[in-house]
């Protein structure tokens, strides 16, 4: 047995899910840890994204550390502002700062007789754990259209906002309807001199009002901060029931979705022919199921057109269509998403015998239980390959995956365990009952989404998510390479 000691951690990411894995160690009274951070604050996706109407579609009682509440809350559906200063809170309320190295990007990691080598732009560190937080929706994503950087005026990605240039004068083109695109449709329609808005895919969207919370509630759960457990459990319990299980099996609840989502449609958009483009030919929650109160009002305003023509090309004064019509516009905004399938990349990992994640991952990514990959020891991914982020809040989540890699974590302080990574066979009997699942899921029934993967399935967690949490409730060793010394 090895010799009891407190184990160093390297954690990539400040995000929401790096912040989450420091409060675990800091609670556990493990202080060696260092979180490195390529920006200059915390929080990942919400530092990055600062465009007109961002907003979180999880209500935000359910948005927040179940072990450090927000009292903050303006909303329902928080605002992508007050979500960044919760984070900066909790990272200054927990002392998390003096532990990460802003600025520093990590460009390589390699497992290396036991231990995990880091290397970043400012030199090399070596940790017995390393967990990666990097999240999943942060590269963004350009279309490969012809003649984009032929364009004019400005253009930029909608999580690149420039907040210089001033848009109520301006005609704005505005490609992609994703959820990104429809929040900010649903904040400039009608706010600027004219909106076009260049469709690929119709989306079903949920109404959902987005209420203000008052300032009496804001002062009482500041004061009495146990008071936020009810709605925080209440919405658990909501979200977990009905949003969690309506994708993964028919029943009332994928009704309910499928009935609101039609009927917001149906009494939101009198004119036929806009309606018509508005309404997708695939079942509601196949894509990312869309969450807004009035998209189809902003929509309607004077000055929106929505374009649902293929885009051809792209030239100096505008957006070219297949049908010839050039669509001038002074700005360019690109709604298109994000590379799904980033993860950690373009960090290159190297496990053991040099083989790298990039070459495991060669036919698409794949975890075991979504948090570690054999032939990596003492790797613990948190957002990894098929976490449940298609029905479930982010931040339970993260804390579940963040509980697992504690567990691993503390038989390493013990002097049980020197290094664990799972067996082949485990994570080949995972990932096999997963895509025998996939087929049955709303996400498999016919659409092009930024779910599914190289060989046509969704890259998703196929069941309900309180199944992962059970699946990481404990380890099972057995699945596990040990080894107890070095």
């Amino acid at each position: 047995m090895a010799t009891a000691a407190t184990p160093r951690v390297g954690i990539i990411g400040a995000g929401m899910s790096g912040l989450c894995m420091a409060m675990k160690l800091q609670d556990a009274g493990i202080d060696s840890f260092v979180v490195y951070e390529q920006a200059a604050d915390v929080g990942g996706t919400w530092r990055d994204n600062t465009y007109p109407g961002l907003h979180c579609d999880i209500p935000s009682p359910f948005y927040s550390y179940s072990f450090f509440p927000n009292s903050e809350w303006s909303r329902m559906l928080p605002p992508g502002g007050e979500i960044q200063q919760y984070l900066r809170r909790v990272a200054d309320e927990r002392g998390l700062r003096r532990h990460i190295r802003f600025g520093t990007e990590v460009t390589a990691a390699r497992y290396c007789d036991g231990r995990w080598r880091v290397s970043t732009d400012s030199g090399e560190d070596e940790y017995d754990v390393l967990v990666t937080a990097t999240g999943f929706l942060r590269v963004p994503r350009v279309a490969e259209i012809p003649g984009r950087e032929s364009f004019a005026g400005p253009a930029f990605h909608s999580a690149r906002w420039d907040h210089s240039v001033d848009l109520r004068d301006k005609r704005i083109g505005l490609i992609g309807t994703g959820s990104t695109g429809v929040q900010i449709v649903a904040e400039l329609g009608g706010k600027v001199t004219q909106l076009k808005v260049f469709q690929r895919t119709a989306q079903w969207v949920l109404p959902f009002p987005n209420l203000r919370f008052t300032r009496l509630r804001r002062e009482t759960i500041r004061r009495f901060p146990a008071l936020a457990r009810p709605g925080y459990a209440f919405w658990s319990r909501l979200i977990s029931t009905i949003y969690g299980r309506a994708p993964i099996q028919p029943g009332p609840a994928r009704t309910y979705f499928h009935t609101m989502c039609r009927l917001n449609l149906r009494l939101s958009v009198r004119d036929r022919t806009l309606r018509r483009k508005l309404t997708p030919d695939y079942q509601a929650m196949c894509k990312r199921l869309i969450i807004s109160g009035h998209y189809y009002r902003s929509i309607q305003k004077p000055g929106v057109e929505v374009v649902s023509d293929a885009i051809d090309h792209i030239e100096p004064r505008g957006v070219v269509t297949t049908d010839g019509t050039l669509h001038e516009v002074d700005v360019l905004v690109f709604a298109t998403g994000f590379d799904a399938r980033a993860y950690v990349r373009p960090m290159s990992i190297v496990g053991e015998n040099g083989t790298t994640l990039d070459e495991v991952w060669a036919d698409g990514p794949h975890a075991y239980r979504s948090i570690a990959v054999p032939g990596f020891p003492n790797l613990f991914m948190l957002m990894g390959p098929h976490s449940p982020i298609a029905n479930q809040s982010l931040v339970p989540v993260a804390e579940d995956q963040a509980d697992y890699a504690m567990w691993w974590i503390e038989q390493i302080r013990a002097g049980r365990v020197a290094s664990a990574a799972p067996t082949e066979g485990a994570t080949k009997t995972y990932n096999e009952d997963i895509k025998a699942a996939l087929p049955q899921t709303i996400w498999a029934s016919g659409c092009n989404s930024w779910y599914i993967g190289k060989d046509g399935l969704p890259e998703v967690f196929p069941w309900h998510p309180g199944r992962h949490r059970e699946l990481l409730r404990g380890p099972v060793v057995a699945d596990f390479e040990v080894r107890t010394g070095h």
